[in-house]
């Protein structure tokens, strides 16, 4: 990587904000369709819990499964081209879902075009996030990593909290077709503003294969898929939440989780040089696991909100937090690989949320899912307290 010179805390961030937007525009792909296919599945096309739960992690299971080649690809071939490629499939994510309503066909095949565009848009997320770190962090330097990932997740729920009510109000007027066609017009101007921005050196040096990068990242990798869950829970299943308690206002709830998620990384994103990524870790999951408990045992709308609030701010900071100690772990050259691997973690944790909390609800009730998820992130809490032991005994040895 070429030398990165002096810059002000503005230059910096209006370098990396001239690449994070292609994460917006992705993430506001995402968003859009969030709060609205759940229902649309559940309750036009007559499918369970279980298969609305499913078709939304389908997204995240392909993510999954291509964010480790993401970040290879980003290595090898520039960012740039990745996230190129990127935009164009979440683009087409949308074109799946209108094919899917504008057709008069059954239910199934419904289901199945909904089901390929989650797919298609997975995989256009693995490639567009992570090459838009990467990206950022080649530009303005590996020291300036936290700042770059902090960026990008103000990005990513930015545009969670813009897209979960807009597509609310765009179906609500034009159905599916309104978010379907905005998606596809936001890929076609991302390709374009995206060409317009000067590619960056790959690294060179020797590449370590997968597995050898896998092992130095995987823990922090895991801690990360589990506090992914209280995310996950709400993303997927508090519209439904809301419905079985005949409240309004589950996109609203789902703006405070980004909200909060968005001012803790704009206030607090410094924390993590100040104190190490590991002790805002265990702040974050404390947090994030008092609202999973509140929207557990929220009797009103109100409290469910606080509740969705406090999971968003607590969650705010465990990605870059974790990820910054991860990215130390491996040579500039393979970043992208360890990026790649360590984000898939957060896929894996947001692919088995809706299947599993899908059966949950149909055991226990839709409430149950909030109080797992809540246990879940205090094991993660646990396990970081384990791997803050683990990193002191490193260094007195060293």
């Amino acid at each position: 990587m070429s030398s990165i010179p002096a810059l002000s805390n503005a230059q910096l961030n209006k370098r990396i904000i001239s690449v994070v937007v292609f994460t917006f525009f992705c993430y506001l792909s995402i968003g859009l369709p969030l709060a609205v296919l759940p229902g649309y599945v559940h309750n036009h096309l007559g499918y369970s819990s279980f298969i609305a739960g499913l078709i939304i992690s389908l997204q995240y299971f392909a993510t999954l499964i291509s964010r480790p080649q993401a970040g290879r690809y980003a290595d090898l071939l520039g960012p740039k081209k990745v996230v190129l490629v990127g935009l164009l499939l979440c683009g087409a994510s949308g074109l799946f879902s209108l094919l899917a309503v504008m057709f008069d066909a059954s239910p199934l095949t419904k289901l199945i075009l909904l089901a390929v565009g989650r797919v298609v848009l997975g995989v256009g997320e693995s490639l567009t996030a992570t090459g838009s770190i990467l990206w950022g962090i080649n530009i303005v330097g590996t020291v300036q990593s936290a700042r770059v990932i902090s960026w990008n997740g103000v990005a990513t729920y930015l545009a969670m909290a813009v897209g979960a009510p807009l597509g609310v109000m765009l179906n609500t007027a034009f159905g599916i077709p309104g978010f379907a066609v905005l998606i596809m017009l936001m890929a076609i101007f991302g390709f374009w503003l995206a060409t317009q921005r000067p590619a960056v050196v790959v690294a060179v040096g020797q590449r370590i294969p997968f597995n050898k990068v896998f092992s130095r990242i995987w823990l922090y990798g895991l801690c990360l898929g589990l506090g992914t869950v209280g995310f996950g829970t709400i993303a997927t299943f508090i519209t439904l939440y809301f419905s079985s308690n005949n409240w309004s206002g589950a996109a609203f709830s789902l703006t405070l989780f980004s909200l909060g998620f968005v001012a803790m990384r704009l206030i607090f994103s410094n924390t993590i040089g100040r104190f190490g990524g590991i002790r805002v870790s265990l702040v974050s999951f404390a947090i994030e696991g008092v609202g999973l408990l509140m929207i557990w045992q929220g009797g009103s709308s109100l409290l469910v909100d606080i509740g969705a609030f406090l999971t968003g701010s607590g969650f705010s900071l465990i990605f870059p937090a974790l990820g910054v100690e991860a990215i130390k772990q491996v040579e500039p050259q393979n970043q992208g690989s360890a990026l790649g691997l360590y984000s898939a973690f957060l896929d894996f944790g947001l692919g088995i949320t809706g299947p599993l909390a899908g059966v949950l609800i149909g055991h226990w009730g839709i409430g149950s899912i909030y109080l797992v998820a809540a246990v879940v992130v205090m094991f993660a809490f646990a396990i970081t307290l384990r791997l803050q032991w683990m990193v002191r005994i490193v260094q007195q040895r060293g």
